[in-house]
């Protein structure tokens, strides 16, 4: 398995516009975080988990020519509003794109993409195949299996998704037990941390996703959502133990 993340950020981005903070002021690219994303390569299939509001600019990017799906972890705008930039890959691959998410999310892309589901679509718009997945509830595409796990973002419901040793997570305040327990064995984990040490209504922060590490006990996790009440980049090894890691926009990494 091949992942890159796309973008490491929160809804406003970093740096975030009106800001002249010294991370916002930063000259370091690992401080430039788009919208939170990542591209998945498994055998051959290739997707990503979220389409923000930054997925062309991510795309071209990343030299990003072929997505056979999107997995969609909830409805917020940062992790949905890239969804009409499918459209290229839709003519490319002469396909509609499959998007997968619960029910909540795609019925939110029904409403705000509400032109591509019209009985006469205008012939630009971006053509969808939504498929609704249940937590706790493993699916197949083709020949990988995919389990969605719940975790909940203030009273929302939001999937993370594990594929075999791998577990992405994001926008998540509180795990119960019986999803930890689902994470549990998994050697590579992605977690949002939104700040330091200010306690969120609706996030992680630092504190919450190392606690939660210590739980799962992967052999290698990646902190991502990360705002810019962080300090620049070269000033965060301090924060972590030797096998978490704070991702940046672009870093690649390979699991077998």
């Amino acid at each position: 398995m091949k992942l890159i993340f796309l973008g490491t950020g929160p809804s406003l981005g970093v740096p975030v516009p009106t800001c002249n903070c010294e991370t916002c002021s930063s000259l370091d690219p690992r401080d430039k975080r788009l919208r939170s994303s990542v591209y998945i390569e498994y055998d051959d299939y290739k997707f990503v988990i979220d389409c923000g509001p930054d997925f062309r600019q991510q795309v071209l990017m990343n030299n990003i020519d072929k997505i056979d799906f999107i997995l969609l972890t909830h409805k917020h705008n940062d992790h949905i509003g890239g969804l009409d930039d499918v459209r290229p890959f839709n003519y490319h691959q002469k396909e509609n794109m499959s998007i997968y998410g619960n029910k909540e999310t795609l019925t939110d892309v029904k409403n705000r993409f509400y032109y591509s589901f019209e009985k006469r679509p205008y012939p630009g718009a971006p053509k969808f195949r939504l498929i609704e997945v249940e937590r706790n509830t493993m699916f197949g595409y083709k020949e990988m299996n995919i389990l969605p796990i719940e975790v909940f973002h203030g009273d929302m419901s939001v999937f993370g998704y594990r594929i075999g040793d791998f577990t992405y997570i994001t926008d998540a305040k509180y795990i119960a037990q019986e999803q930890i327990d689902l994470i549990k064995g998994t050697k590579y984990l992605v977690i949002n941390a939104l700040r330091p040490s200010f306690k969120h209504k609706v996030h992680f922060d630092l504190e919450d996703a190392l606690d939660f590490i210590k739980i799962i006990k992967p052999e290698k996790a990646f902190l991502t959502h990360l705002s810019h009440k962080f300090p620049p980049y070269q000033k965060l090894f301090s924060l972590i133990p030797d096998n978490v890691m704070f991702a940046y926009d672009g870093l690649e990494i390979e699991f077998q």
